[in-house]
């Protein structure tokens, strides 16, 4: 009987926490695919996925049940454009894995091997509400910066949830100065770079190749359309660009990047079933390339059609994907300004969960409480796009999340600040 128990103990010490079932009831329950939020619903989570989210949602015996009356559950945020987990100080190099300046190789380069979970950005990004993150490198010096990620901010060594999931490109006016001053020798190299690819795919490297042969070969699934290609583009000439290269390369599986003219073209953009992950907030002509910014954007390629989410290229992308929310809030308040566009509550709150997830390819996976999906919950005091609004618990995989991080550490070390055990530095 002794070894019976023992064995019995051993097995529930090495159960993995996501394979318990887990009810949350009674909350304001958001799916996040767009649909409105459930009055009183229930999430019923086992094996590390959602088994159902609804109203009227049967909790098997035995469940683990968590109490969630007078809060709201959402799925975890999924920021739509970041260098999440590759920068730690952007000024010290040795912690700094966004861009590669000194190396021969672009786009062959995948970030995954330096996605850190170290970084304390993912776990300042975990308490707010983000689960998973679509992580880009940064172009160093050639319009092709590398392969993308999707990843997770779970408090574990093994945050890629999937690598190489795109290849990432500069148009615009980063794309002219890295091909050497000006769009038309961008256009020339992307052609080049297509056309070598296309090569390779049959086996042909030339010796007078412009590309390496691991970027070449690695640039022949964005070539037939089986990866992604992330395109930073701005401003609406450079738009139209991108989206004529679909004419000489029809297979391409284009997706926009930062768009902040996006509102002029947007039926152009709708027309191709190009998807476009936007900055929300862009309102000033920061750049010849932003001129004709306006809050307005996402709100008005929205109701031309275009599948829109939440980016945030060149917008302390490296840390700060927790703003997400705030931008979706601030997307609902548009409504309230006169001849602004903006996004109902659940087309916003949409933009920063499911549709980075399906714009990735990962919609069946991450960024919504649908059955079979990855159980990535969050447990908020109040609304989640607004800001007073805080977060009281998260799971990841059906893992509950630590909320601590450096910044509540400090916190809790300096609220109230009094002498400690260790003598005073001028003591000795």
């Amino acid at each position: 009987m002794k070894h019976l128990l023992l064995a019995c103990a051993a097995l529930i010490a090495t159960t993995p926490l996501s394979a318990q079932t887990v009810a949350i009831t009674g909350g304001k329950l958001v799916i996040g695919d767009g649909s409105a939020p459930i009055e009183n619903g229930t999430v019923l989570v086992s094996n590390g996925r959602v088994v159902a989210a609804g109203a009227n949602v049967v909790v098997p015996a035995g469940a683990e049940r968590i109490d969630a009356s007078g809060k709201w559950v959402t799925p975890g945020i999924v920021a739509g454009f970041t260098r999440l987990g590759l920068v730690g100080v952007d000024a010290v190099d040795g912690s700094n894995d966004a861009e590669a300046r000194g190396t021969p190789f672009n786009a062959s380069l995948d970030i995954s091997p330096a996605i850190n979970a170290d970084v304390a950005a993912m776990a300042v990004n975990r308490a707010a509400g983000v689960t998973r993150a679509i992580v880009s490198p940064d172009a160093g010096n050639a319009i092709f910066a590398g392969q993308g990620a999707v990843v997770d901010t779970g408090a574990d060594f093994n945050p890629v949830t999937k690598s190489r999931v795109f290849e990432f490109v500069e148009f615009g006016e980063t794309g002219a100065r890295l091909s050497g001053g000006s769009r038309p020798a961008l256009l020339a190299a992307f052609r080049n770079a297509l056309g070598e690819a296309s090569d390779a795919a049959r086996g042909v490297f030339r010796d007078d190749a412009l590309l390496k042969r691991s970027d070449a070969l690695a640039l022949v699934p964005v070539a037939n359309g089986a990866m992604k290609l992330f395109v930073h583009v701005e401003s609406a000439v450079d738009i139209l660009a991108v989206l004529s290269l679909k004419k000489d390369f029809p297979a391409l599986s284009l997706v926009l990047i930062g768009a902040t003219e996006g509102w002029r073209v947007a039926p152009q953009i709708a027309a191709a079933k190009v998807p476009v992950l936007a900055s929300a907030l862009n309102d000033l002509p920061a750049t010849f390339e932003q001129i004709a910014a306006t809050q307005s954007n996402i709100g008005r390629m929205k109701k031309a059609g275009v599948q829109v989410g939440v980016g945030m290229i060149n917008d302390n992308e490296a840390r700060q994907a927790q703003l997400s929310m705030q931008y979706a809030g601030n997307l609902v308040a548009l409504n309230k300004v006169p001849g602004a566009s903006g996004l109902s509550w659940d087309q916003a709150f949409a933009a920063i969960t499911s549709v980075p997830a399906e714009i990735a390819g990962m919609g069946a996976e991450i960024g919504s409480l649908r059955a079979g999906r990855k159980a990535d919950v969050v447990i908020w005091d109040g609304d989640p796009l607004e800001l007073t609004s805080g977060v009281q618990a998260v799971w990841i995989d059906g893992v509950k999340q630590s909320l601590t991080s450096r910044q509540t550490r400090l916190r809790d070390r300096y609220t109230q600040p009094a002498e400690g055990a260790l003598p005073n530095a001028y003591d000795h």
